[in-house]
């Protein structure tokens, strides 16, 4: 593992909720293209490459440190987002969490969970010898939520670009983005209100890394994002990188037949000033300088950057007009389309190309260098691909198939049924070149053909596949199998003559008759009342959804009326003979005490279980001939608090 404990004084202030939004791009400035580091743009979709660290940020002294150490991707820290036609927006800063340059993978740095954690990626290159004009730009989105910490306590995002070979910090590339109030160049406040503390955010910014003089150098591009020190605000950075290396200003190539050129200088400047190559005639100072018709070629002009304040260092950089671009259209490789998925076709754009796509059916954008394509068949597109002149038209062609695979399940039988009554459910998809059954998402060993016949309760769906290769999962059916419950019989009821009682039903099933239905006042009830003046044994047939039937049975006993009887006396001889103690119970549908006293007051007993009495005996010692007194309490059928109390004689 390798640690670095760095401290970076901020450049930028804002404030603590710190929701860092990365998006990176990168263009090359030199006399030729170039070809770009493998996998700097994440379009594998893996980090080869890169290297992934997680650690933890903290205050001391007035200084805020980041603690790094290398780990590889860690899940929910570096996670690969795939290009989404739906195209989501950040929760906070409401713009699409996919770059809009068009690249096909972002990553997100952190996560929304606070608690001093720290993120960090970092990419190394090395500049080829001879090379000494270069330019890299990346590009980046912010949201921040202004807590009002100490500037040192903040959740922060730092970029920090290093020459690696002399180990120097490129200053005028790196910075570090501290929330501390508003007041930054580009921001606007959030409609997302998720505490007091207002949430800046910064849309799609550009920074552009003059990397002049550095040819054989290596380079480490190093992106940090951390919470505040006191737990309690997070920071999150997503990073993308355009795969399209550049060595000269977009449009400084032109085509031969263009009839206008359009020059576009680096990205994220405050200002501009474009000048003739001897620097006496101020051409423009906008980013992006046209002329119609085309200058000559060979003819070179300059451009003046001024960066924000705390953004960069102030530059010069100079364009050679040259007539030689060449533009081959590429609609990307034949695509599949499996059950009106969309699918992505075409490549990377290119800056300064223009794109148009035929038929536009079916895609999300035909005006973009690679759509999502859901065409209603097997269709063919054509890309026209023209530089912003007008000139070098190309086209290429791209063949989208469609292929589609019915997931419908059909159920012969029934999807809920009771063991041994004779049912069962048989589920069948249509004919696929293959077939695999899942019960509860484990595969089912064996189960390959068109039905399967469901032996166990389970949510069961079968994965299909065609020859076109398409995979497509069917849809869920979730079987109940039930095994019926034994029936049981119920305690004896107690019901005072012609006085209703509440009867209880076990709560299982679906449905509850009681049989006969004689002096219920209904028979389908759970809990039906009791009234009548005659002792009644019922049966309760319950029945669940699937049809498994249970058979209960309890029987009701009329008494005349509720009250709590105990013996005038007792024989603890152990003779099986009037043993014990007790209170007997008529209609009291609870005991709350039985109480046993002797003559001076002592407590002999106590129990709320009519099932209990006294056997004459106090810690195992037999008491000798006495009068004692009892006192009991209990609730009647009828809710009501009775109480009794009384004499009874132990005889030995």
């Amino acid at each position: 593992m390798n640690n670095r404990r760095l401290s970076f004084k901020p450049k930028l202030l804002l404030s603590t909720r710190i929701v860092i939004l990365l998006y990176v791009s990168f263009c090359f400035s030199s006399s030729q293209a170039q070809v770009c580091p493998p996998n700097i743009d994440f379009e594998t979709g893996t980090f080869a490459g890169w290297k992934c660290y997680i650690g933890s940020t903290v205050e001391v002294g007035g200084q805020n440190f980041i603690t790094l150490s290398e780990s590889g991707p860690v899940d929910g820290r570096h996670t690969m987002i795939t290009a989404d036609p739906t195209n989501p927006l950040d929760a906070y800063g409401g713009f699409p969490i996919n770059c809009p340059n068009g690249s096909g993978r972002t990553v997100r740095l952190g996560n929304d969970q606070a608690g001093t954690q720290a993120e960090g990626i970092s990419y190394e290159f090395t500049i080829p010898a001879g090379q000494n004009v270069y330019t890299l730009i990346y590009h980046y989105a912010v949201v921040f939520e202004d807590p009002a910490h100490e500037e040192y306590q903040q959740p922060r995002m730092q970029i920090e670009i290093t020459n690696v070979t002399d180990d120097v910090i490129i200053d005028c590339s790196s910075f570090s983005f501290i929330p501390n109030g508003s007041g930054l160049p580009g921001f606007f406040q959030s409609p997302v209100q998720i505490s007091n503390a207002p949430i800046w955010c910064k849309d799609w910014t550009a920074v552009s890394i003059n990397l002049n003089g550095h040819a054989g150098k290596t380079i480490r591009l190093f992106f940090k994002s951390a919470d505040c020190t006191f737990r309690r605000h997070f920071g999150y950075a997503y990073i993308d990188v355009n795969s399209e290396c550049s060595g000269e200003f977009v449009g400084a190539s032109y085509c031969a037949d263009d009839t206008a050129v359009h020059v576009t200088a680096p990205y994220g400047y405050q200002s501009y000033t474009w000048f003739n190559n001897t620097f006496t005639q101020v051409l423009g100072n906008q980013q992006t300088i046209s002329f119609s018709p085309p200058p000559p070629p060979g003819t070179s002009i300059a451009v003046e950057l001024i960066p924000y304040n705390g953004y960069g260092c102030p530059d010069t950089l100079s364009a050679l007009m040259i007539d030689t671009l060449t533009i081959r259209a590429n609609a990307g490789a034949d695509a599949l389309s499996c059950n009106n998925r969309p699918v992505q076709i075409g490549v990377n754009p290119k800056p300064g190309y223009v794109y148009s796509w035929l038929p536009t059916a079916g895609l999300s954008n035909p005006a973009v260098a690679n759509p999502f394509a859901n065409p209603a068949g097997t269709s063919t597109y054509t890309l026209t691909v023209r530089n912003s002149g007008g000139g070098c038209m190309s086209t290429d062609e791209v063949l989208v198939r469609k292929s589609i695979i019915d997931t419908i399940v059909s159920v012969a039988g029934k999807l809920s049924f009771c063991e041994g009554n004779n049912d069962s459910c048989i589920l069948r998809v249509t004919a696929a070149g293959s077939i695999q059954w899942y019960k509860d998402n484990v595969p089912i060993p064996g189960a390959t053909q068109r039905t399967y016949r469901v032996s166990s309760s389970g949510t069961y769906h079968a994965l299909l596949g065609n020859s076109d290769g398409c995979s497509e999962s069917s849809s869920r059916r979730t079987v109940v199998i039930e095994t019926p419950v034994p029936g049981i019989v119920y305690p004896l009821q107690f019901a005072v003559n012609n006085t209703p009682v509440q009867l209880q039903a076990r709560t299982i099933g679906s449905t509850a008759l009681w049989s006969p239905p004689l002096q219920l006042n209904n028979p389908a009830l759970y809990t039906p009342l009791f009234t009548g003046d005659e002792d009644q044994t019922y049966t309760i047939t319950l029945t669940t959804n699937s049809g498994c039937i249970t058979r209960d049975q309890q029987t009701v006993k009329v008494i005349p009326f509720i009250d709590i009887f105990v013996p005038t006396g007792f024989t603890p001889n152990r003779d099986g003979l009037n043993d014990v103690l007790r209170a007997t119970l008529s209609g009291i549908k609870e005991l709350r005490y039985f109480k046993i006293f002797n003559r001076w007051g002592q407590l002999l007993f106590e129990t709320a279980n009519p099932e209990e009495g006294w056997s004459g005996t106090i810690n195992g010692q037999q008491q000798a001939s006495q009068v004692v007194v009892w006192m009991a309490e209990g609730i009647g059928i009828d809710n009501k608090v009775y109480r009794r109390k009384g004499t009874s004689t132990l005889i030995r």
